[in-house]
């Protein structure tokens, strides 16, 4: 399944210079309020060492892995929602999104103006998530308008929607994000169409100095805040990655070494978006190729069949099943098979991390 994660945040947080670095893009990021002026998109892969050690086992013609597509939008400021700044023109862009990363900025640095002439990263999370929210306002109130007219002439599922909304639009009216509202599965379904931008899945990227990895007081705060709604947070030095990025392996790993790190923020950036959408990787090999898939946690091995291809889903007989870690042990799945580690499993089986899958269909 195809992953889109979209970033938000204020001009000059270090949203381009993250962009950059996470998707090897090279759009603007100098020190203008409204440098990204289109929607960028990049492609990032996951880092996951397994299919590596699948491939030596297999030596197939390419290995092919996760990834998570990135949308870059302008920066928003106060007012966006009612036209100020260039954010609200491509808010569309993001609203098809899986999840938003929202760049937080955790730095002082007198060379790098803040938009609002201060630092003040929890204060910076409530103009995103306020401008996001009357967004969404807009979005449900017409939403609304259109149910209560279809209401009023006995449409029975407009008159079921139309409570859902009205409570819907009271908590954005107050400046709260929708993911933060409870709701049943029949609710859910009524409002998933919507692809309101604080209903998705956040993750906070606080974005710090090259010395604010630790002990840093700004990320406390907001560290503070996403606990409290349930939302991811990953620190990162946007600098630190930037330098990174251009480096070689050696050379990369050596300055790692140097700071103390076992490996790029960006890697934990990737990962946390991946695992904010609760997904789990699977592989597939073959002489031709082995890849990494990704699907919903709890899913069955039929819905894993169809992130393949539809027809494997639609013609799905069995799967053949090999753990990751029998995989490796076993050197492959001759091994594997002789050492009794093969199943066969069927239409009820939870994929699980890291399984190898081999599907058996007829269609």
């Amino acid at each position: 399944m195809g992953i889109k994660c979209g970033i938000v945040g204020l001009p000059n947080v270090g949203k381009s210079t993250l962009f950059n670095a996470l998707t090897g893009g090279s759009i603007a990021a100098e020190n203008y309020p409204f440098t990204t002026i289109d929607p960028n998109n990049g492609i990032a892969t996951v880092p996951d060492p397994r299919l590596g050690a699948i491939a030596d086992i297999v030596h197939p013609k390419r290995t092919v892995p996760n990834v998570v597509e990135f949308v870059d939008i302008a920066g928003l400021v106060a007012g966006a929602s009612e036209g100020e700044g260039l954010g609200n023109r491509f808010l569309s862009h993001i609203r098809e999104t899986d999840a938003i990363a929202h760049i937080v900025r955790c730095f002082e640095d007198d060379n790098v103006v803040h938009v609002d002439g201060r630092i003040d990263p929890v204060e910076d999370i409530t103009t995103v998530a306020t401008e996001l929210a009357l967004a969404d306002l807009e979005t449900v109130t017409r939403s609304l308008d259109k149910q209560n007219r279809k209401a009023r002439s006995g449409d029975k599922a407009a008159q079921a929607a139309v409570p859902i909304l009205e409570r819907l639009e009271r908590h954005l009216s107050d400046g709260l994000p929708a993911r933060t509202l409870a709701y049943n599965d029949a609710e859910h379904s009524i409002l998933r169409n919507l692809f309101l931008l604080t209903a998705k899945p956040t993750l906070y990227i606080a974005n710090v100095a090259e010395d604010g990895l630790d002990d840093n007081a700004m990320v406390d705060d907001v560290r503070e805040l996403a606990i409290g709604e349930g939302s991811g947070l990953v620190v990162i030095s946007g600098a630190l990655e930037a330098e990174l990025s251009a480096l070689t392996t050696s050379d990369r790993d050596e300055m790692l070494t140097e700071y103390g790190l076992n490996e790029p923020g960006l890697h934990k950036v990737i990962r946390a978006t991946y695992d904010l959408l609760g997904l789990l990787t699977f592989f597939t090999t073959s002489e031709k190729e082995a890849r990494a898939w990704s699907i919903r946690r709890g899913s069955r091995a039929p819905q894993a069949a169809g992130v393949i291809h539809t027809d494997f889903e639609r013609g799905f007989i069995k799967a053949e099943v090999i753990g990751y870690d029998d995989y490796i042990e076993f050197n492959g799945e001759a091994g594997t098979r002789d050492a009794g580690k093969l199943r066969v499993e069927g239409r009820e089986y939870i994929v699980a991390e890291g399984d190898l899958i081999r599907f058996r269909f007829n269609v």
